[in-house]
């Protein structure tokens, strides 16, 4: 496909389309929900038919790339980063960190050009996580709610031996509804908090967002992960907002009750997630922090004008003990039963 085959348009803005009348920020629905199953209409998983389009910078689509790692993916579903366009913002998503700018197996120079190939009369964002079908060079699915639950369910042939269960099948069930609250509470209450066009939006989102927190801090006190001993699926969802807040999403809001670093458990947590490699290798804190403007006359806040300073690294390794919660302190996961 080339660059030029589809025309390309504005990518709408979110204070335009997504405020309702209350000034409160209302995420767009995800475009492509298609699941992968076994039914007629359902996506059938294949090793290397699929590939993984994601930003270090957002949340939504880093819990994928690091699900990919942790389940052994990685010859299974290809995958390449997206970044601001260096040009025109105005287009979105762009192959920024390739030589030519183009994704090397694609050819596209813009994500939403395989948007655009899937559904030429499309009129949202166009989003990450994007899961790209590359023998129809069409976005199959954007669906960053569940797109996870399908590497740890429908790619299980093509998991690792030693993959661990991050949907085990007795917690599905409260896992959805953990996610289910995680969702508009702490996922995309830090959006509810920046997006938002009223102060009573605003206080909403900002009320909803701490007091989840307070449920979480409580909540480590107990347990090592969400769930117990073993990572699973929600952790991912939470540690990759939590990661954000105090090196990005803060610099968008007012007044703030705490940071982070001031959760005694979440903050242990936190760095003991850090630990897995997967997560590790997937978070770019020194870009997550970058300066929203390259333009240094400009006010620049302390992250931004220290971010090449900051040890980031040394922060987040910082010893922990979390361990002292676990039946199984130098396991982390639950492995398939064999």
């Amino acid at each position: 496909m080339s660059s030029c085959s589809i025309g390309q348009k504005v990518r709408p803005k979110e204070i335009e389309k997504e405020i309702d009348e209350r000034g409160a920020f209302i995420r767009q629905l995800n475009r492509f929900t298609t699941p992968f199953g076994d039914g007629e209409n359902d996506l059938k998983a294949e090793s290397g038919r699929y590939r993984l389009f994601w930003a270090k910078g957002c949340h939504w689509s880093n819990r994928a790339s690091i699900v990919r790692e942790l389940l052994g993916l990685q010859e299974a579903i290809g995958i390449n980063l997206v970044g601001h366009s260096k040009d025109n913002r105005a287009y979105g998503w762009e192959f920024v960190y390739n030589e030519d700018r183009k994704d090397p197996v694609l050819g596209v120079q813009y994500l939403s050009e395989l948007y655009y190939h899937a559904d030429p009369d499309y009129e949202g964002r166009c989003t990450v996580p994007a899961l790209v079908d590359v023998t129809t060079e069409k976005v199959v699915n954007n669906d960053y709610h569940r797109l996870t639950n399908y590497f740890e369910t429908a790619f299980r042939p093509f998991q690792s031996p030693d993959a661990p269960d991050l949907y085990p099948e007795e917690l599905r069930k409260e896992i959805d509804d953990y996610n289910d609250w995680l969702f508009p509470n702490i996922n995309n209450g830090t959006y509810r908090m920046m997006f938002a066009q009223s102060i009573i939006a605003y206080e909403e989102a900002f009320e909803d967002f701490y007091h989840a927190l307070d449920l979480i801090e409580e909540r480590l006190s107990k347990a090592r992960f969400l769930f117990g001993d073993y990572v699973t699926d929600s952790d991912v969802r939470l540690f990759v907002t939590l990661a954000r807040f105090d090196t990005h999403y803060y610099r968008n809001l007012g007044p703030i009750k705490h940071r982070i670093v001031d959760y005694e458990n979440i903050w242990g947590y936190c760095r003991d997630l850090y630990e897995i490699p997967a997560f590790r290798n997937n978070t770019y804190f020194r870009d997550i922090a970058a300066p929203q403007s390259e333009n240094k006359s400009f006010f620049q806040d302390f992250n931004s004008r220290f971010v090449n300073q900051i040890d980031y690294e040394g922060i987040w390794s910082a010893p922990q003990n979390r361990k002292e919660l676990s039946k199984t302190p130098e396991e982390k996961f639950k492995r398939y039963d064999n």
